[in-house]
Parts: C-alpha cells; structure tokens; sequence
C-alpha cells in the first residue's frame, strides 16, 4: 500500500516547468469562491466539447446506446450538460488536491455514516462501490474527513503527475493500491479497511463478463468486486458523490449494504452491480463521466467498433 508521495529533484529540472507553471495557475484559481470556479468550469467544459471532437462523439454514442429512447436534442442537451459539468470538475479536482481541511468542511454533507459504523461495529471491512462520477476526486477528500479510507487507483505513467495524484489522494485517505494488487486490497478489508473500488469502466475481457447496462445488452463489466468481497469478507455499499443543483457544495450518500452479494456467481454479481450503478447514474445523469469508450471491448472480437 503507498502511504506517502516521494518528491523527486529531478521535477526541478526545466523541462517540468511547464508543469509547475500548470499548477501555479491553478493553484490561483482554487482561491477564488466555488461559484466563480464552477462557471469558469462551465465555460471551459464547453470549449473541451468544441476542441474534443473525438471525445465528444464517444460521450454522445455512450449516451444513445444507453438512453435509446431520448431524442436527439434531448441527447445534445445532456452532452452539453456534461461537458460543463466535466469543466468544472476539473475546478473540483484542483480543490479537492489542495484546499484546506477547514474550507473542504465547509463544503461538504455526508449521509449514510452509520452503515459504515454498523460494519466497522461488526469487525468487518467495506467497499464502496461507486460509479465513475466527475466528483470522485472530492468525494474521496471529503469522505476522508470523516473516515479516512484506502483508494484503488490506476498509476499514472507520468512521474510527476504520478506524485501530484498521490500527494493530493492522500491528504485525508490512509493509502492508495494500484488496481492490479488484488491481495493488498483484501488485506486491508480483512484488517477492516474501507476501500473505494469501482466496476463500470472498460478494462478489457480480463477478469470480466458481459452484463446488461441500460440499453447495451452485453456490456463488458469487471467481476472484482465478487473476488473482494468473498476474500475480503467485506461489506458492500453503494457510494454516491453528487455537486448539489443549487451550487451550495457536495453531497456525499452511502447506501445500506448490498443484499446476496456475492451472490450464486460473478455473472449475477455483474448483473446486480450494473444496476446499482444504473442507479447512481440516474440520480444525475449529466455528472458521470461519459467520455469513457464503456463499449470498446465488443462481445465477439470481430464484431466492428461502436464508436466508429
């Protein structure tokens, strides 16, 4: 488990300077008032939308293939929607990395609390399992205020951007385990740990099978969460991170645990989390991150690409 960020002085060297030049503007940014930074986000989302050409066509097929029965405009609206919501979640990242304690506090409503005490109170570990909302980065910062946790996270390939990542995730979290150390993520569930791991993205046939989400009949999803669960004797919980509709901050809900999960096999799992995440999605559909290829690995490998 990585516990701490390790500076190294080779990020001094010039050609990271654009980088450090990155954050001092967004470091700027962070101190003006949420409200003035989620329109500056808005604004920036909608220029993404006009330079991400590519991007945007992925998030629109995404959103036909799940929402079939909504009309094109209605389609265009929820993009338009999202890229927005994508701009000013970038804003949410920046603060959820290196504001304060105290303003994040400020900010922020948790509820369902006490099914992680139940748990805790039971001696078992937890999972929340979320879905790839554009607040995770603020949701893991303002859930560790109250009961710091352990993360999974992709390592990026970027030395710098590896060590700003890890210095942000663990200013109020206990650690961070890369998505393939399967045994240190149920060792620390049976050591009672509350770890954060989602299933809703693409990651290949590996580890997965093919289960219903919304309107794509068989949609690649991972059955970690089954393995964890088993191994890790954990709880399961949902987990939903939302940016409240009147602009006053961050809601934070967890769920009761999941009932019959596992349950008889990983494909029922999937099937079951598919809908939990179907779930969460719904409550506000223009924050998830559909600029994700969910559908790029085909049920038959020579079935042609959807986002072609």
């Amino acid at each position: 488990m990585i516990t701490s960020a390790k500076f190294d002085n080779a990020f001094l060297h010039p050609r990271f300077w654009p980088m450090w030049l990155g954050i001092v503007v967004v470091r700027t940014l962070a101190l003006l008032p949420l409200s003035a930074q989620w329109r500056f986000g808005s604004g920036l989302g909608q220029l993404l939308k006009r330079f991400l050409k590519k991007r945007a066509h992925v998030a629109r097929t995404n959103l036909k293939l799940c929402f079939p029965d909504k009309s094109d405009a209605e389609i265009e609206k929820l993009l338009s929607d999202n890229f927005s919501e994508t701009g000013m979640a970038l804003m949410d990242c920046v603060n959820a990395w290196w504001w304060s304690d105290s303003r994040i506090q400020r900010q922020m409503t948790i509820k369902g609390l006490e099914h992680i005490e139940q748990a805790k109170a039971d001696g078992q570990g937890v999972i929340l399992f979320a879905a790839h909302c554009l607040m995770l980065e603020t949701g893991a910062r303002v859930f560790g205020q109250a009961c710091p946790g352990v993360g999974v996270y992709r390592p990026h390939n970027n030395k710098f951007m590896e060590y700003l990542q890890v210095k942000g995730r663990l200013r109020s979290n206990k650690g961070l385990i890369p998505k393939r150390e399967v045994r240190q993520m149920v060792k620390a569930l049976r050591d009672g740990e509350v770890l954060w791991y989602t299933a809703d993205q693409d990651a290949g046939r590996r580890g997965a099978v093919f289960a219903p989400f919304f309107a794509v009949d068989q949609a690649v999803t991972v059955t970690g969460a089954t393995t964890l669960a088993k191994l890790g004797k954990a709880k399961v919980m949902p987990f939903f991170v939302e940016r409240n509709a009147d602009h006053s901050g961050y809601t934070i809900e967890i769920g009761a645990p999941l009932e019959n999960f596992p349950g008889e096999s990983p494909e029922a799992d999937a099937v079951a989390g598919n809908k939990v995440v179907e779930q969460l999605i719904l409550r506000r559909p223009e924050q998830y991150m559909w600029l994700h290829r969910r559908f790029k690995t085909r049920p038959n490998k020579d079935d042609p690409s959807l986002y072609k």
